[in-house]
């Protein structure tokens, strides 16, 4: 599988040591045989890819800093900071253990784009490569503690007050899914002095259920919340880019949630810092021209809650909305200089960070937030704008399913307001769907949202039998 969110397959089959090395080779051309940054996110068979991946670099004649079983954020920040020509992280993301996967990255920190992304593959599909002499291949480095330096990111940004996170003492079920998430993610935890009772943190690389964190694959941690009386439940995906959390009755905050939460703390948090420079400056009103002071964005995709627009609205921000992916999602906020953003499926995007999803960074502006609220998760989620989400998808007999598309965005184009960026989205007025094209299935996938899940799955229904209908 190649896409923009880079390749990936399994390992054996579909991606096999010619496929890695193809890809290797490509991006070291790529990247003008620069420094390249690589980490795992500790799948079984990341280190015999990871071999292949480095010794193909070094015959390639890059500088090869290697940082181990880590986040992919971490890959994205080491980027950053060693000033590399680019990093790979070798994982599959939320898919199944038997499958892994190469994510480039630029020499911004942020994943290849699209137009990135093509050069990349043009060059990969060439026959041949111009591998290194003997006497100028490149040089191999370990740099295997440079978790700790994302750590002390997290714990740095403007908005944490560690000391007073240490102070409520949270006691926090922590499930990473035996992959990258087992040694920092709890590191990060005791060190804000949360009590942290681990399941699948042993970094084996053996998945012991569905490493997507939805609610479908999460029952053992909510039940392991109820069991310890805990504070809160946190899930993360093998690579530690999305964050999902269970609340103090065992029961799924919601992966929407994750972004709204942070959303609102953020902007509260950015309220309160303006308002006391007015006060303390009264001429600060008139900088009325500084559209990041007068108008915070937020950017998020098509397919995330509208929670996040109730939220904005409350504050005097704007939002943005993009197609689906983090690095449309990632340009966007650096275009327009957004202060925080991210994705529906529980991706959290800080660019006082990094311009990258980063469930390190959602962990620690969580667990502020919940210490500056007192309450409890189920009473937090109470204070946000309430909405439900429903998904389904239809198999489609044209290509793609754009005449499909077009139908239905002649039809609904005329009463109510619709995007065609990504697919089709179309908004009511207290709730919206958004049907979009698979890249890799030939079906339409369906994404409604109301504020009630009654409302939601009727949406759901209706669109599902419109497209049936369309479909013949």
């Amino acid at each position: 599988m190649v896409s923009i969110s880079g390749i990936r397959g399994v390992v054996g089959s579909d991606l096999t040591p010619e496929v890695v090395v193809r890809y290797a080779s490509a991006f070291a051309e790529y990247c003008n045989r620069g420094t390249i940054v690589i980490g795992r996110d500790g799948r079984i068979t990341g280190k015999n890819v990871g071999n292949i991946l480095a010794s193909t670099l070094l015959q390639m004649g890059c500088e090869v800093l290697a940082i181990g079983i880590c986040p992919t954020p971490t890959v994205a920040l080491a980027v950053e900071k060693k000033k590399a020509a680019g990093g790979i992280s070798i994982t599959a993301s939320h898919n199944p253990m038997q499958w892994n996967g190469l994510k480039f990255f630029a020499s911004t920190g942020l994943f290849l784009d699209g137009e990135e992304n093509q050069e990349l593959w043009k060059i990969a599909g060439r026959p041949s490569r111009a591998y290194m002499p003997w006497d100028h291949q490149g040089t191999h480095t370990s740099i295997e503690r440079f978790i700790d330096d994302h750590l002390q990111t997290v714990l740095s940004l403007p908005y944490m007050q560690p000391r007073k996170i240490k102070e409520r003492k949270l006691k926090v079920v922590l499930d990473c899914v035996n992959a990258a998430g087992g040694v920092i993610v709890p590191k990060l935890l005791k060190t804000l002095g949360c009590r942290v009772i681990p399941m699948n943190c042993d970094v084996s690389g053996v998945f012991t259920h569905t490493p997507e964190p939805v609610p479908e694959n999460l029952s053992a941690l909510c039940s392991r919340v109820r069991i310890e009386k805990a504070d809160l439940g946190i899930a993360v995906d093998p690579d530690v880019d999305r964050l999902v959390l269970i609340d103090e009755r065992g029961e799924p905050f919601g992966e929407e949630y994750t972004i709204a939460s942070v959303v609102k703390f953020v902007l509260e948090k950015e309220s309160a810092k303006n308002a006391k420079s007015i006060k303390k400056n009264p001429s600060h009103k008139s900088l009325k021209n500084n559209t990041r002071e007068a108008e915070p964005v937020v950017v998020v995709n098509l397919s995330t809650t509208r929670a996040v627009d109730d939220i904005a609205k409350t504050y005097g921000a704007r939002v943005v909305r993009t197609p689906v992916g983090e690095i449309n999602v990632a340009k966007k906020m650096k275009e327009i200089g957004a202060i925080v953003g991210g994705e529906g499926s529980g991706g959290v995007i800080l660019p006082s960070a990094h311009l990258g999803r980063d469930a390190m960074v959602g962990i620690g502006l969580i667990l502020q937030c919940l210490t500056d609220f007192r309450g409890t998760v189920s009473q937090f989620k109470q204070t946000m704008p309430q909405y439900f989400i429903a998904k389904g998808k239809v198999e489609s007999k044209t290509p793609g399913g754009g005449d499909i598309l077009t139908k239905m965005m002649e039809k609904y184009s005329r009463k109510e307001t619709v995007n065609s960026d990504d697919g089709l989205k179309i908004d009511f007025a207290d709730s919206w769907v958004h049907l979009r094209k698979s890249n890799t299935e030939p079906v339409i996938r369906i994404i409604a949202e109301a504020p009630t899940k009654a409302g939601a799955n009727e949406l759901l229904s209706a669109f599902t039998k419109e497209i049936l209908i369309l479909n013949g």
